[in-house]
């Protein structure tokens, strides 16, 4: 008998006893004789036998309740329209589970709304969140009281260390940093600046942001070719204008740039900004697949685009927090995405 297919049934008729003995020692409830007990145990560890959780779970009367809490997609950030499809076709394939999802969105410049929404999530009385933890300090108080309401929780788009998550999966931030460095370091000339532009709030705060800084700097610091000025420059304010009057003073006061790496998916702003001055030979490396960085890629003014598979991030998060409740199946705490390196050429195969 081929130890993959045993059931309790075959389990039952070789230990010579009833299908509710079997069924009892397996979820040590009830009273089975120890020589019995000892007997089916042997025989359940010879056949390798493993219950049927996904039957159990169809059979269960319990509904499992997950909520996300993401940015909102918004005309300013429209990284964020992605996630959602993730999540909507972990969804569909649980169709059959007795699992259903609610999403929350919150302001991705404000961490005031981000902690009123974690206020909702919490309302919700939630079995399992899906969490993108944008602002670093109000990710931890939030944790923390998941924690304290034994509600297991999984993050994408970066992760908080010092806090018990189930699972993360998504990006090496730090090392794509580094990527983001060898490519930069490649296209620059030796004794060339660099501009290194993260467009945010509070940057101090938005974690994932400063991660990738700090290994793009990390590369040219252990590794790297090039020895010109390394310029950063943190822009608040993403509207054209603000965006204009903070490069037109970065031109000024370093007038040797030649590459500019953009840490987080807001590339457009800037290639648009080189486009109306003419800056051809300005090099632009940036993050994700939105359609305006994508136009931008194809005609050359971005030269290279790091993508995050956001919908696998979510994706995957939904599955492994689902796994976890229903089954309680403990997934690899860390799964790191390829780092996608993509350009004019090789687009279309990313879309």
């Amino acid at each position: 008998m081929s130890q993959k297919k045993a059931r309790i049934k075959d389990i039952a008729t070789m230990a010579g006893v009833s299908i509710g003995t079997v069924d009892r020692v397996i979820h040590n409830r009830g009273e089975v004789a120890e020589e019995t007990r000892i007997r089916v145990q042997r025989i359940l560890t010879e056949t390798n036998y493993s219950p049927n959780l996904m039957a159990q779970v169809l059979k269960s009367k319990k509904r499992y309740h997950l909520v996300s809490l993401l940015p909102a997609s918004t005309n300013n950030n429209q990284f964020w329209k992605k996630h959602p499809l993730g999540m909507t076709r972990a969804i569909e394939e649980l169709e059959p589970f007795p699992v259903t999802l609610s999403q929350v969105t919150f302001d991705m410049q404000s961490e005031e709304d981000f902690m009123e929404k974690t206020g909702t999530v919490l309302k919700l009385k939630p079995d399992g969140v899906l969490l993108a933890p944008i602002f670093e300090s109000e990710s931890i108080t939030f944790c923390s009281q998941l924690q304290k309401d034994k509600v297991p929780f999984v993050f994408v788009d970066g992760y908080v260390s010092t806090s018990d998550f189930l699972a993360y999966t998504g990006e090496d931030i730090f090392q794509s940093g580094r990527v983001a460095g060898q490519l930069t370091d490649l296209i620059t000339p030796e004794k060339d600046d660099i501009l290194i532009v993260t467009i945010a709030r509070n940057i101090k705060n938005v974690h994932h942001l400063k991660h990738r800084t700090e290994g793009f700097m990390s590369y040219f610091e252990k590794s790297g070719r090039n020895t010109g000025e390394k310029i950063i420059l943190n822009i608040s304010d993403p509207a054209p204008l603000a965006v204009k009057s903070s490069m037109d003073q970065a031109f000024i006061e370093n007038p040797g740039i030649r590459s500019i790496f953009i840490t987080g998916s807001r590339s457009y702003l800037i290639a648009l900004y080189l486009q109306k001055k003419g800056f051809e030979s300005i090099n632009l490396i940036g993050y994700d697949l939105l359609d305006t960085n994508v136009k931008f890629l194809k005609s050359g003014i971005i030269r290279f685009l790091i993508g995050q598979r956001p919908e696998e991030q979510t994706y995957k998060g939904i599955k492994k927090l689902f796994e976890f409740i229903s089954m309680h199946k403990i997934p690899d705490k860390i799964e790191y995405l390829p780092v996608d390196i993509v350009t004019s050429e090789n687009v279309a195969f990313f879309l």
